[in-house]
């Protein structure tokens, strides 16, 4: 910077030798500045848009975003001014896993991928849901009613415990006529494998089936 800013009045090789610096480092700061400063609106860029999406954008979503404006480029250099700029994800997402191993014999599957009904509380779905949101994660636990996509019940936590599901169940069986006796299909997850979900099956006489994937309309 300095150098450019005496170069009008004197001789560059005079400049280079009285600062002792070899050419090629100064032609390659110089480049370097004038490559900083060419992002320096792109990084304004970046920040704006991982700010408003609750600091939850990785590069690559930025990326995509950043092209979507019309700025063009490559992945690597967003990791890098992102790098440069000091953002850090701040909840890194893991799928969550309910399948615990065949922990109890598994029922047979009634279902078998027939999820029509021709009336209410014939044929109920659950499973349990994971949300990424600026406080952390949350898990939702529904029972959707096959007939006509209504939400029988659902229940929400911060950590998909058993609780959680069972408690779900137990809203969902107080709606039921003494005459109903719904199929609650599900994956092979824990939830649906443990002592206190089994017992409530039992209890309002609910048939609790499962297949390998959940496989939903």
């Amino acid at each position: 910077m300095l150098i450019d800013a005496l170069r009008l009045k004197h001789p560059l090789g005079d400049l280079i030798n009285k600062l002792r610096i070899s050419s090629s480092s100064y032609y390659y700061q110089r480049s370097s500045v004038q490559l900083e400063s060419k992002y320096t609106a792109v990084k304004e860029h970046i920040i704006k848009i991982f700010e408003a999406n609750h600091c939850c954008y990785g590069y690559r979503r930025i990326w995509k975003t950043l092209r979507n404006i019309g700025v063009y480029i490559s992945e690597k250099v967003v990791r890098k001014l992102m790098a440069e700029a000091g953002i850090k994800i701040l909840f890194k997402r893991k799928r969550f896993q309910a399948y615990q191993g065949e922990i109890t014999p598994a029922p047979d599957n009634l279902v078998d991928r027939n999820f029509h009904a021709d009336r209410p509380n014939d044929k109920w779905l659950t499973d349990i849901t994971e949300f990424s949101i600026p406080a952390g994660k949350v898990y939702l636990s529904p029972i959707i009613d096959c007939f006509d996509g209504f939400v029988v019940s659902w229940t929400i936590a911060m950590q998909p415990t058993a609780e959680m599901a069972n408690t779900m169940l137990d809203k969902a069986a107080s709606s039921l006529q003494e005459d109903e006796h719904p199929i609650i299909h599900s994956d092979r997850g824990g939830h649906y494998r443990w002592p206190g979900w089994i017992e409530r099956v039992n209890t309002y006489g609910v048939d609790s089936v499962y297949i390998k994937k959940s496989v939903y309309p």
